[in-house]
């Protein structure tokens, strides 16, 4: 079975997210990842994956307490579910400033276990003047951060789950949005 977790962008939430996010055009826009200045592998698009339910962590960095990172190995796909996207819906003010983060500890722990991709259903793993210098940490370390993905509540804990991440082929830019699809 395939699922689509990448959210479906209508006129309306692009007017919304370039009235509240000034780097949310092509390719911040919507579900991508922020690739800074590597090259995504093409032997990323496909990883195993697992999801954690961390939905209910709230007023504070979601952190290694709150997950099994003995679930977690190297070149995996590893998403945060929170909610957030569906609570908040995407391109409001609240969702590019409010939105959950990632404890700096969790994000190390997570590198130190050579995984591919970080997936989460909100506008990055860290908020505000953190969040280009952390997606670039990642990303020289080879991890990329998919941003803004939907859906993930119905694979939470699920067994051999892989994610298919396919991102557009742009150069020199930022972020690329991409296409990701789960396979259970």
């Amino acid at each position: 079975m395939l699922k689509d977790i990448t959210i479906k962008i209508t006129p309306k939430m692009v007017t919304d997210a370039q009235g509240n996010e000034k780097k949310a055009l092509v390719g911040h826009l919507g579900t991508h990842f922020d690739v800074m200045n590597k090259e995504f592998p093409l032997e990323y698009t496909q990883r195993d994956a697992v999801v954690f339910d961390v939905s209910n962590v709230k007023n504070r960095d979601i952190d290694v307490s709150d997950v099994d990172l003995s679930k977690v190995s190297s070149d995996m796909f590893v998403a945060f579910y929170t909610g957030f996207v569906e609570d908040e819906g995407y391109g409001s003010k609240k969702y590019f400033t409010e939105h959950p983060q990632l404890s700096d500890e969790l994000i190390e722990q997570l590198l130190n276990k050579k995984i591919s991709i970080i997936g989460v259903d909100f506008a990055g793993v860290r908020r505000g003047k953190e969040h280009t210098p952390k997606d670039q940490y990642c990303a020289d370390r080879g991890v990329f951060i998919v941003e803004n993905l939907c859906n993930l509540k119905s694979l939470v804990n699920l067994e051999n789950l892989k994610i298919n991440t396919y991102p557009m082929n742009y150069a020199d830019m930022t972020g690329l949005p991409c296409r990701v699809i789960a396979e259970v």
